[in-house]
């Protein structure tokens, strides 16, 4: 039986997709063998030793200790893509709530609800609210990912001229985008030629503050622009400051801050992007999912940490291993496993920057000895045995 701890309310689309013969499954759970979760930060979570992988049901894994998780042989896995439908639909909503002053409109209709003149006085006012037409406009799609090239193909759709950049651009998307849709090589080309900018990249190290006054500076008079990634990808005073002096038309941000939730020309939407019943669903059996091929199997899927890599089941003694990335690691184990009579059947290994991952099936059991001989090779952080 395996112990699965849900930290947030997680969508019995998922759940019900771990067996009950093979799986437990509760919030109170003292020493599971992983976690579900959405939203609960994690970087001060003390890890239990048995917890061997944590799945979070959404993309953004920025409440998740990613580098003390593979340090401590702990998989993190996201859901890219389950939410992307529901993103998409909010960052269309958000260029037209961007365009139009519909939510300044709404807001002033509600100071005057209570007036018998209240017809009258919205043919009076409505001047007041007015806006543009989104058609044969230029939309800059700034990541080109399951959320990107759904909203670059949807906004070709809508009539728009859209210019994609992406550097790491997968081939899945490449071949999903639209050949309507313009590729640049470089930021400066979206920032210059686009009357509508929306961001749709991971907050890292290179993309933090990445809308800023130098580069707001490069951008069109009356720009808007729509942050449904992270807030950190813009900086909020240049924002704000832009917004006062008229550079940026509108912000419209899923990600509201205490300097932009109330800062004039903001429309702040309180994270609502993948807040669909499809959505959460999608999420959770995604990360089910992700889970159980890793628990019963040790294939890693869609991790965030670790390389990924899967094998077949063939129903063999399994030996997963993580490790720090070296060659001498993998000549140890198959040393080991040599010494002590066992052929190997199948192999994968795979790396991703200092870490490697290893599934090895072998034509015999591994005893617990044996486990601890190769648990002791250096430069191994955790061995599995799985059958």
């Amino acid at each position: 039986m395996y112990n699965v701890k849900t930290l947030d309310k997680i969508s019995k689309y998922g759940t019900e997709r771990l067996a009950p013969e093979k799986y437990t499954i509760g919030a109170e759970l003292e020493t599971p063998e992983a976690i579900l979760v959405r939203s609960t930060k994690m970087h001060d979570y003390t890890f239990n030793p048995e917890l061997l992988c944590i799945a979070r049901a959404g993309a953004g894994v920025n409440n998740i200790p990613l580098d003390r998780c593979a340090e401590e042989g702990i998989v993190v896995f996201n859901t890219p893509g389950a939410n992307a439908e529901a993103v998409k639909e909010l960052v269309l909503c958000s260029m037209f709530l961007a365009a139009r002053d519909v939510v300044g409109g709404v807001n002033w209709v509600q100071t005057i609800k209570d007036d018998p003149a209240v017809a009258e006085l919205v043919e009076k006012g409505k001047s007041n609210y007015t806006g543009p037409e989104i058609y044969g406009k230029t939309l800059g799609v700034v990541g080109l990912g399951a959320i990107g090239y759904k909203t670059a193909n949807a906004a070709v759709e809508l009539g728009m001229d859209v210019l994609g950049y992406d550097p790491y651009i997968t081939t899945e998307s490449a071949c999903r985008l639209s050949p309507k849709v313009k590729y640049v090589e470089s930021l400066d080309a979206i920032f210059r030629q686009c009357d509508y900018i929306t961001l749709h990249v991971p907050a890292t190290d290179a993309t933090l503050g990445m809308v800023n006054e130098k580069t707001i500076a490069q951008m069109k008079d009356g720009v808007r622009v729509i942050n449904m990634a992270r807030a950190e990808l813009v900086n909020d005073d240049d924002i704000i400051a832009a917004l006062k002096d008229g550079k940026v038309a509108c912000y419209v941000t899923d990600f509201p801050t205490a300097k932009s939730a109330g800062a004039a020309g903001v429309i702040a939407i309180p994270h609502l992007g993948a807040s669909t019943p499809e959505s959460e669903d999608n999420c959770a059996v995604m990360a089910a999912d992700e889970i159980k091929a890793y628990l019963e199997h040790g294939n890693i899927i869609n991790s965030v940490n670790l390389p990924n890599a899967y094998m077949d089941w063939g129903g063999h003694v399994r030996v997963c291993f993580i490790h720090k990335n070296s060659p001498a690691v993998l000549q140890g184990v198959l040393a080991i496993l040599a010494e002590n009579g066992l052929g190997v059947e199948s192999m994968v290994e795979k790396s991703r920057g200092q870490y490697g991952y290893g599934m090895i099936d072998v034509n015999g059991p591994v005893t617990a000895d044996l486990a601890a001989k190769l648990q002791a090779v250096e430069g191994i952080i955790r061995i599995r045995v799985i059958g």
